[in-house]
């Protein structure tokens, strides 16, 4: 991924960036050509284990059917792509005159090779893991658990899935958050956002204000 200078993380914001993974966990998982074929991807949930691996280890799981899968190999990085906060910004929003409209946008890539879960077991675990995560979000009522399926049809949906584990070997993240424009237009952006409303650009916002703070305690 290309990124100026301004728009990185600074160094040791491992941390920040699995927060947007977990904030944003529903990825494009890129997987390499084959010979003479293009690059397959799938939009994905993902689970990431921060306990596992230095950078940590992402779970999912495809469709036994979606031959992507078929392109994981020994030694073959993929792709992952989190998009967080993105929004259109108009000149007309900065304090100086004279600049051109941009697109503020959070993302992190994650890399590392894939590992499948052949294992019954293991694959079961990755499922659980997933309705787990997004269950614990739907609080106060009691959380769905594959517990709840029949013993039949639990073990034939894992059977119908290949679940994988991909242990990062690198993350970058890009915040493009106006930084290379002055306060007084990164303010106006800001407060542009906020009556603009909507969740995107109510999203865009709060990753600007919460740039502001990090920077400011650097």
């Amino acid at each position: 991924m290309y990124v100026p200078r301004h728009f990185a993380f600074p160094e040791g914001a491992e941390s920040r960036l699995q927060d947007l993974i977990e904030a944003h966990n529903f990825g494009l998982l890129v997987a390499g050509e084959d010979a003479g074929g293009a690059p397959e991807a799938a939009h994905l949930p993902f689970v990431l284990d921060r306990a596992r691996g230095p950078l940590g280890t992402l779970i999912a799981h495809v469709a036994r059917a979606n031959p992507l899968w078929r392109r994981f190999a020994p030694g073959r990085e993929v792709l992952v792509v989190f998009q967080g906060p993105h929004a259109y910004v108009s000149p007309d929003w900065y304090a100086a005159r004279g600049l051109v409209p941009t697109w503020n946008y959070v993302a992190v890539h994650g890399y590392g090779v894939p590992r499948l879960l052949t294992d019954e077991a293991a694959a079961t675990a990755a499922l659980a893991a997933l309705s787990a995560t997004m269950e614990a979000g739907l609080a106060p009522k009691p959380p769905w658990t594959m517990d709840q399926l029949p013993a039949g049809a639990r073990r034939s949906l894992v059977r119908g899935i290949v679940a994988f584990e991909i242990e990062l070997a690198r993350l970058e993240g890009k915040q493009k958050l106006n930084q290379n424009r002055s306060a007084d237009d990164r303010a106006g952006v800001i407060a542009a956002l906020r009556a603009l409303g909507g969740g995107d650009a109510l999203a865009m916002a709060s990753a600007m204000v919460e740039r502001e703070g990090h920077s400011a305690g650097s």
